[in-house]
């Protein structure tokens, strides 16, 4: 005999979103939206748009590495804080990452 197993949730309690991707452009030298707030598990992508490279680099916490034109690197969220960041090869290049 085949059952059907029925999950709920009790009132009022969401079931907790799966995480998300966010893009960031990196065009024009700039970072486009310099800031975004994420949660933890959230996937960040910065996308190079330039002819040339770029890094994403917050002080301790990450570091993208030179990223070619076109190219783009990956990002998952995982300890809540502010976290601004640079370009080390343009260093006029700034953005924020919240994880909330």
């Amino acid at each position: 005999m085949l059952g059907v197993v029925l999950v709920t949730t009790p009132a009022g309690v969401a079931a907790a979103d799966p995480p998300k991707t966010h893009q960031v452009a990196i065009q024009a030298l700039a970072y486009v939206p310099e800031s975004l707030t994420v949660r933890p598990g959230d996937v960040v992508v910065w996308t190079n748009k330039d002819p040339f490279p770029h890094t994403v680099t917050a002080a301790g916490a990450f570091d993208s590495g030179p990223i070619a034109a076109g190219k783009s690197w990956r990002f998952t969220a995982k300890k809540a804080g502010t976290y601004p960041y640079l370009c080390t090869l343009h260093t006029t290049m700034k953005g924020t990452l919240r994880v909330e």
